[in-house]
C-alpha cells in the first residue's frame, strides 16, 4: 500500500525551509514553455524543434499566518533593493519520488494581501531560472 502524506513536502528556498501551507494545493510547479516546438506544412509534413528553456514557475500557497510569509518578504524586499534574493529551490516528496530543483530562484513580487473576517492564503510565485530539473514521480511503498 503506498500512502501521500502532505506533511512530508519539504520546500526549501535557500537556506530557509518554509512550512505554514494552506489547504488544498499548496505547491504547483510548471514550466515556462513547451519542450518542443511544432510546425506542421499545408502538405501534413511534421517538424519539431528543441527548446532550450527549462525555466518555470513554482507556486507556493501559504496561511495567512505562516512565518514563512516574513521569509519570503525579506527574500523580495532583498531582491528590490539591492538584487540579492537568488536561492536554490527545491521540492521534495519525502515518501515518494517527486523533486523539483532549480539552481536559481527567486520571488517574482511580494504576494497579494488580502484581509477579512477569517484567516486568508497568501499565493507567492517564484520564478526558476533554466535549468529547472522536474521528477514528477510516484509514491514509495
Amino acid at each position: 500500500m503506498k500512502t501521500y502524506d502532505p506533511a512530508q513536502i519539504v520546500v526549501t528556498l535557500g537556506p530557509y525551509l518554509l512550512s505554514g501551507f494552506a489547504e488544498g494545493t499548496f505547491v504547483k510547479v510548471s514550466r515556462d514553455e513547451d519542450a518542443f516546438l511544432k510546425k506542421t506544412g499545408v502538405d501534413g509534413e511534421t517538424a519539431r524543434a528543441r527548446n532550450k528553456n527549462r525555466g518555470g514557475k513554482v507556486e507556493l500557497t501559504l496561511l495567512q499566518s505562516s512565518a514563512s510569509n516574513d521569509t519570503l518578504s525579506a527574500i523580495a524586499q532583498a531582491g528590490e533593493l539591492t538584487g540579492t534574493d537568488v536561492y536554490p529551490l527545491l521540492i521534495k516528496d519525502l515518501l515518494g519520488t517527486t523533486l523539483v530543483m532549480a539552481p536559481l530562484a527567486w520571488p517574482q513580487k511580494p504576494a497579494d494581501v488580502e484581509e477579512g473576517k477569517e484567516i486568508s492564503d497568501r499565493a507567492w510565485t517564484i520564478d526558476c531560472a533554466s535549468p529547472m530539473q522536474m521528477t514528477v514521480g510516484g509514491q514509495n511503498p
